[in-house]
This record gives structure tokens, sequence and C-alpha cells, in this order.
């Protein structure tokens, strides 16, 4: 497995978290680095930084995932949708401030935050959620909900250290909400004391 890549042979469970408040912070970006929303052809980025970290295969598909789901709503993109470049205009990192169904109505939910192995560890995720969250708040789109895996425990850690709650019962879009075995798979993967940081997020 390349590094910073995340361990799919863990179990697949959905997890699904929900900040209900946020006290805004301005997010912190390493030198040479910057944000930016979506410019026309980021798809073809978007696609390759998705598939350089493994979650499309072939680069293809990633890229007719993104003009299938995002590439009608233009003017959405082009306000919730973000990205990380390097000095050289290279993005290093993504995620969108979207929306998703809920109860006969929408809800808003945060989308595909990646960053490529090569830029990892240097505040990038952490940088764009935080963007992501400024972006709902002006929208006045609290909650905000997640959907995410226990694979992702690094990006669980990220969320709930910025207050999100991971949901035992709640859930949205088509998602089961599957905590119980999430959590157990969790408990199996990770020390002790990081287990116990996200059970104390836990919320019904």
């Amino acid at each position: 497995m390349r590094p910073g890549l995340p361990d799919r042979s863990v179990p697949f469970y959905n997890l699904i978290l929900r900040l209900d408040h946020w006290q805004r912070r301005d997010p912190v970006l390493p030198e040479g680095f910057r944000l930016r929303f979506y410019q026309p052809g980021d798809e073809a980025a978007w696609a390759a930084l998705e598939y350089g970290i493994g979650d499309f295969d072939p680069q293809e598909e990633a890229r007719a995932y993104f003009v299938q789901t995002y590439g009608s709503h233009a003017q959405d993109l082009a306000r919730r949708c973000l990205f990380a470049v390097d000095g050289g205009g290279r993005v290093a990192g993504t995620c969108s401030a979207w929306r998703d169904p809920r109860g006969g109505g929408e809800v808003a939910s945060l989308h595909w935050l990646a960053v490529s192995p090569e830029a990892q560890g240097r505040g990038l995720g952490k940088a764009l959620c935080r963007e992501a969250l400024a972006v709902f708040q002006d929208l006045g789109e609290f909650p905000v909900y997640i959907h995410t895996q226990p694979w992702s425990w690094k990006a669980l850690l990220l969320y709930v250290r910025e207050g999100f709650k991971i949901q035992r019962t709640d859930s949205f879009a088509a998602y089961e909400n599957q905590y119980q075995q999430g959590m157990e798979t969790l408990r199996d993967l990770l020390p002790r004391d990081l287990y116990a940081e996200l059970f104390r997020c836990s919320q019904d």
C-alpha cells in the first residue's frame, strides 16, 4: 500500500456525522498553498486527485462521476467546490460544501474531502474542512452532515475535533447508519486513546 493511502482492507461501514453549531475558525495553510473555488476544467484535476488516493479506478470513472453529479450545477460549483493548490497551481486537495436529500428536503453535507498523498500531513485537510464550513455558515446551512467509513479514521478525528458528532441513529441521503459495526471496527483498529476520543464524540 502506498504511503498516504487508506487501508481499504478495513471493513466498510457507513458512519454518519453531524455538526449542529460551529465556532468559525480561519483556515491555516502551509506556505505556498492557497484555497480557491472551482474553475471550468477542474473536473480533470478532481478526477486525477480522487484516482490518486484510490477512490476511483479507472480515472475516467472519477471524471464521469464529477460531471454526472456536479456538472449541471455550474453556479453551485463556483461557490461550493473548493480546491487547495500549490504555488504552481497544481491541485493538492479538494472538498465541496454540497447538499443531499433528507426527509423530503435537503441538508448540508460535506463531500469528498481529499488531499494528495504527497501533500498530506501539512494541514490542508483541516484548512479545506474549515473553509467549507465557512461556506455553509455564510449560506445559513446548518446542521452539516458527513458520510464516511472506518478506513478514513484520520479524517474522522479531524471532523470530531472540529465539533462533529458521530451519529448512533441519525442519517441522510440513502445511507444506512451502521454505527455499531463501524465503531466495533474502529475499536479493533485504533489505539485505545483515539478510539475513546471518537466514542466520546458519539450522540443519539
